[in-house]
């Protein structure tokens, strides 16, 4: 038997798509996982191609795998596999590059290695649409709940379609299904997750939306779980949140009163080169106003990009302009990063990028700033839901801000739900103490007299 060590770069989906493949693999009696790469037989690198700072990353994390474990096999695949699989190929102990277009080949085994049965590229469990990744299982505190692959948009500046392809959804009743186990198996908290939740449902019978799926779930899922478990949107654009959205976001009893936006600008110019013109980044502002009515502390977090081509000072300035105007409580910033068969790295106005990283700096502190007023705000509350993610306490609140309990009570672990009292702050972390009340255990499928 194989002994499996994965490594995941990149976005939740990565992280989803390799405990699939590896759920796939042990399930089927050819692999048995390890946590030291110096003990496999075969490492899975899942890479990701989204910045050059994440390639540099693949590379480097190659190069230290082998160096630590110089017999094991290694197979990279992924996004970067996609778009740069002959350089990956040369890399010092990889034996198969397998791109992500063929990604879910992996979940038929992991093809032609020496103790390994073999897959033919292209014969994995499914004949187009929604490649069959599902998972019973976690790593981690919070469970990904895929539902989205690709991205039909074609943003100037970004390589996502040239790796994960179109968008295709996940029919809704695989989705309630697998977000089911998840809950029965102990966790408490899901994420769910898409590359552009925008295109949820649209090649689906009836053309149902995200919202139409979020509330699906709700509707599903809360009659057991609401106030023992919730769900989490990973991201959404400032193009979805309309009036639908406001209703199905007042109505749901699972849901976090948290959001992230795939901002990326303030500016209606610099969005137009960047290929989203379809949204006003005004109009955000406008939505979480109402929906400030209905959630009156809210997390919201956003993508941004700073030094896009043909962003002035201006332009930049209006950026700064909005993220005062939102309700930020995190963001995540990048300087723009040229993309290789991108419309954007060939454009003109190509910012220095010593500029960009500047402006980069400027937003964060502005946003630095926020934060720190938010978690100012949480530790003056009655109560937070805090997900437990450790052994050590350190868990997240409802509102997606770092917490740690200051004491663990008998049974509590990762994966619990624990109502707790805000003491204060420590390091950028509110500290909470559990109140009497326990949401939920993590691990119990029977949790019958918990709240």
């Amino acid at each position: 038997m194989i002994r499996l060590f994965t490594a995941t770069l990149g976005c939740k989906i990565n992280q989803y798509e390799t405990r699939a493949i590896a759920e796939a693999w042990t399930g089927d009696g050819w692999a048995a996982e390890t946590d030291s790469a110096g003990e496999a037989d075969l490492i899975l690198v899942n890479s990701c191609a989204v910045t050059a700072n994440a390639v540099a990353d693949l590379r480097q994390t190659v190069r230290r795998l082998n160096r630590a474990n110089p017999e094991a096999e290694i197979i990279v695949t992924g996004c970067a596999a996609q778009v740069m699989a002959d350089e990956l190929a040369g890399l010092p102990g990889v034996v198969r590059v397998v791109p992500q277009a063929d990604k879910a080949a992996l979940l038929d085994g992991p093809g032609p290695m020496s103790d390994a049965p073999s897959a033919a590229p292209g014969t994995a469990r499914h004949c187009g649409g929604y490649a069959p990744f599902s998972i019973s299982g976690y790593s981690r505190a919070r469970a990904v709940v895929k539902v989205q692959d690709g991205c039909s948009h074609h943003c100037t500046y970004c390589i996502v379609p040239l790796t994960r392809g179109p968008s295709v959804s996940r029919p809704p009743r695989d989705v309630v299904d697998e977000a089911s186990r998840l809950l029965d198996a102990g966790f408490r908290e899901l994420v769910v997750s898409g590359i552009n939740l925008r295109h949820y449902g649209r090649e689906l019978p009836g053309r149902m939306d995200f919202w139409d799926l979020l509330a699906r779930l709700d509707r599903e899922l809360g009659p057991r779980w609401a106030g023992r478990a919730r769900l989490r949107i990973s991201s959404v654009e400032p193009g979805q949140l309309d009036s639908k959205a406001l209703d199905v976001l007042a109505a749901s009893s699972m849901v976090c009163p948290q959001l992230h936006l795939s901002l990326q600008s303030g500016d209606r110019d610099v969005l137009r080169a960047m290929g989203r013109g379809h949204y006003d980044p005004c109009g955000a502002v406008d939505f979480l106003a109402r929906l400030g009515r209905v959630w009156p502390v809210m997390g919201l977090g956003a993508d941004l990009i700073t030094g896009f081509p043909g962003e002035g000072e201006s332009a930049f300035a209006n950026t700064l302009a909005l993220c005062r105007e939102l309700p930020l409580t995190y963001a995540h910033v990048f300087p723009y990063s040229e993309r290789p068969g991108t419309r954007a790295a060939d454009m003109a106005g190509q910012v220095p990028v010593p500029e960009r990283k500047e402006r980069a700096a400027r937003l964060r502190t502005l946003v630095a700033r926020r934060k720190r007023t938010f978690r100012e705000r949480l530790a003056g509350l009655p109560s937070l839901d805090v997900l437990v993610q450790d052994g050590q306490g350190n868990g997240v609140c409802e509102f997606y801000a770092g917490c740690r309990l200051t004491r663990l009570a008998d049974g509590v672990g990762p994966r619990s739900l624990v109502r707790a009292r805000p003491t204060g702050i420590e390091r950028g972390v509110v500290l909470v103490e559990p109140l009497a009340e326990r949401r939920s255990d993590a691990g119990n499928p029977a949790e019958e007299g918990l709240a």
